[in-house]
């Protein structure tokens, strides 16, 4: 099998977290590549008790650089990580680095799928929906969008659910401020019967409707779709943190806390970011994922079992047969 290429320099906690992660994924059967220091990496592989291979790349581009540094950065991790895709040594690359960057370089590499104008971030949200969660796009990798983009979003949800979640008829949703065709700035108002030719579409759907589950797919522009991802990870801390506080506040509080601990536990996994890992970067001619700059172990773990997952899951195929 081809190895997952992980650039194990990016992210606020690399190597450490990197490489831990990528040892975890392997000892569940992904084949991963480290990218990245050659020196560092083998160091941090010793450390852990590990053996990965590692491809050598001297650069790394960090959060605070520019998105647009791919195109005179040749040797960065990142750079390098989705080359190995583009030259197939690799089935896909993952980085939980600088997404900007990510997404550049995925996009001055691979390219885009024909017929595909612009590829778009799919983020998995905890829901009550059949799969357990909502797909939505884009979340993130357009700030603005023409009608058109959100049809070809909502057909890459669409596949994206069917291929990768199995569900033969996933309802689809346009993300607006009213059910009625009639609600929404002019963007929403556009695409409205432009997303009829979808199959499955379901109208406009509300910011109250994403957690009951509603729809299956949930389609709007990537600035709205980033704050509503960042707004269901920032609420759900929150409220953990509101129940840890008043679980604690007295005695009856304490013992209750203990009788329902184990289910807070498994809520509070369902919950966590680092439980999806990734985000599927849909669109361009292989398979990229980005993910948090904070991400933990469990996180880069679950990312490169993702990766694999979609790698595997004719998804790419499909997407280049939308149109």
């Amino acid at each position: 099998m081809k190895p997952v290429a992980l650039d194990a320099m990016g992210g606020d906690r690399a190597p450490e977290e990197t490489v831990a992660g990528a040892l975890l994924a392997a000892r569940e059967g992904v084949p991963v590549v480290l990218v990245g220091d050659e020196a560092r990496l083998k160091e941090e592989l010793a450390r852990q008790g590990g053996e990965l291979p590692v491809v050598p790349a001297a650069d790394a581009i960090g959060m605070h650089d520019a998105a647009t540094d791919v195109r005179r950065r040749k040797d960065a991790s990142i750079n390098v990580a989705v080359r190995l895709v583009k030259e197939g040594e690799a089935e896909a690359a993952v980085s939980m680095g600088h997404s900007g960057a990510t997404m550049a370089a995925a996009l001055f590499l691979l390219g885009r799928i024909r017929g595909i104008e612009r590829p778009a971030i799919l983020a998995e949200i905890p829901a009550d929906a059949p799969a357990g969660r909502l797909f939505l796009i884009d979340a993130g990798a357009n700030a603005d969008v023409r009608p058109g983009h959100l049809l070809t979003f909502a057909r890459m949800g669409v596949a994206y659910a069917r291929r990768l979640w199995n569900l033969e008829d996933p309802r689809v949703g346009l993300l607006s401020i009213g059910e009625e065709p009639t609600k929404g700035n002019q963007l929403v108002l556009a695409a409205h019967p432009l997303l009829k030719r979808v199959p499955g579409f379901l109208g406009n759907v509300e910011g109250n409707d994403l957690f009951a589950g509603k729809a299956d797919v949930v389609v709007t522009d990537g600035f709205t779709g980033n704050v509503v991802l960042k707004l269901a990870e920032g609420e759900a801390r929150t409220i953990f943190r509101w129940v840890k506080a008043a679980l604690s506040s007295s005695l009856r509080g304490r013992i209750g806390g203990l009788l329902v601990r184990d289910a807070l536990k498994t809520l509070a996994a369902r919950m966590d970011p680092a439980e999806y890992g990734a985000m599927p970067l849909l669109g361009v001619r292989g398979a990229v994922f980005i993910g948090h700059g904070a991400s933990d172990r469990r996180a880069v773990k679950n990312a490169l079992l993702r990766a694999h997952r979609l790698a595997g899951s004719g998804l790419l195929d499909r997407l280049a047969h939308l149109n």
